[in-house]
């Protein structure tokens, strides 16, 4: 007879539920990023500071007018997932946090969530191990902890996610209820080895439109294009708060023109990006440029660096300025800067505006991802959520096509 062997890896998946044992993570944590900053501790763990619970006097407190709070609902608590290997080395991480619902549930949902419109989250682990590491973490949620989920609903997923792939397949394996949603592309553009020949690869109308913006601004002494990298001496810490004051300014000043609120209208938005770009920054991740018109601050952009590729996140420009094309400007400028540090890419993230195209990037299909654990009382609450969320976005398509609320996504100038 023949015996087959499980030559699974031995792994142990523990439940961190505490800042202070999220915090222990934070050096194996980066090592599985994958090279993508929203997986980073660095970014994970400072939305959880800012957008985590509050103390009740917090939540109580009014918020300014035009602000929206999108914290995590009372009661939330963390529910991030380290897989370690027989020796105790971590091998792989579940980035989540679970949050009451409505009908007595608890939804869990990937650290990032909300209006900070996190990309290319994933289960975190070293190619080697992310398979056993998918299928470690689904027998974990539908054996150990059957009982203290009722939903997964992880957002802001690469399409073509093989680690994503398989914990969904484990997940159904299992008796997991398991859908998935599309969501918007993301789009990025491979960087040539020159100039010249990104010059090359655009049509021949886009060609002329650049090489105005460098005769005109660019290459005549009118433009000056400053750049933040670090903020750690006391020159740069106060270069960082320049640059920091003049992203928001440009970019709150821009929406306010189109008649929106911006994203820094959010106190926790504000709170936490200036707290996380601070430590991505004293982490060598960090890109923060500004580009001067004739002396005068015209547009701002915030990328974020890892694995050679610059994620661009947020920007800015002055709505008196757009005569001098302040955002083709610094976007010209930023990927000439990127070709000449031999970076490989810049991602434009989420959002499918026309310019990312014109630029020639290309999109990148992205999905969220829906399970309902394998109990009774589990589908009985998915069933309420989906007819809740339902009205809830037949309600608010209505709202946006009287025109009431804003389309807005937030990776914009």
């Amino acid at each position: 007879m023949f015996r087959f062997l499980d030559r699974r890896p031995t792994m142990h998946v523990t439940l961190i539920s505490t800042a202070s044992d999220l915090a222990a993570l934070a050096r194996d944590w980066n090592c599985l990023a994958g090279g993508v900053p929203f997986r980073r501790h660095e970014w994970l763990a400072t939305w959880w500071t800012h957008y985590g619970p509050r103390e009740e006097n917090e939540q109580n407190a009014a918020a300014p007018p035009g602000a929206s709070p999108n914290g995590v609902r009372p009661g939330s608590e963390l529910f991030v997932l380290a897989v370690r290997d027989a020796a105790g080395h971590l091998i792989g991480v579940a980035p989540w946090f679970a949050e009451p619902t409505v009908t007595g549930g608890r939804l869990v949902r990937f650290l990032g969530s909300g209006e900070t419109c996190s990309d290319y989250l994933s289960l975190l682990a070293t190619a080697e191990f992310a398979p056993a590491v998918a299928v470690a973490v689904a027998d974990y949620l539908c054996d150990r902890a059957a009982r203290d989920w009722d939903a997964l609903d992880l957002a802001g997923i690469d399409a073509s996610d093989p680690t994503i792939r398989r914990f969904a397949d484990a997940l159904a394996e299992r008796g997991a209820v398991v859908s998935s949603r599309p969501g918007l592309n993301t789009w990025r553009l491979a960087l040539p080895e020159s100039w010249d020949a990104y010059l090359a690869g655009v049509s021949k109308s886009h060609r002329k439109q650049l090489r105005r913006i460098e005769t005109r601004v660019l290459d005549t002494g009118r433009g000056q294009l400053h750049s933040i990298r670090s903020a750690e001496s006391a020159a740069e810490a106060a270069a960082f708060d320049i640059a920091w004051n003049c992203l928001v300014d440009l970019h709150q000043r821009r929406r306010r023109a189109l008649g929106q609120n911006g994203c820094f209208a959010s106190p926790r938005f504000a709170s936490f990006h200036r707290d996380v770009a601070e430590r991505m920054a004293a982490a060598g991740a960090l890109r923060l440029d500004w580009l001067e018109i004739d002396g005068r601050p015209a547009a701002a952009e915030y990328h974020l660096t890892a694995g050679g590729i610059a994620f661009a996140y947020q920007a800015g420009v002055a709505p008196d300025m757009i005569d001098d094309e302040p955002g083709r400007a610094i976007t010209v400028a930023l990927i000439r800067r990127a070709i000449a540090d031999g970076l490989a890419a810049i991602d434009f993230l989420r959002g499918d505006e026309p310019y990312k195209a014109h630029f020639r990037a290309e999109p990148r299909g992205s999905i969220a991802l829906r399970a309902v654990a394998p109990r009774a009382a589990s589908r009985w609450r998915n069933r309420a959520w989906q007819t809740g969320d339902g009205l809830k976005r037949l309600v608010k398509a209505g709202l946006q096509s009287a025109g009431v609320i804003s389309t807005e996504t937030g990776k914009h100038a």
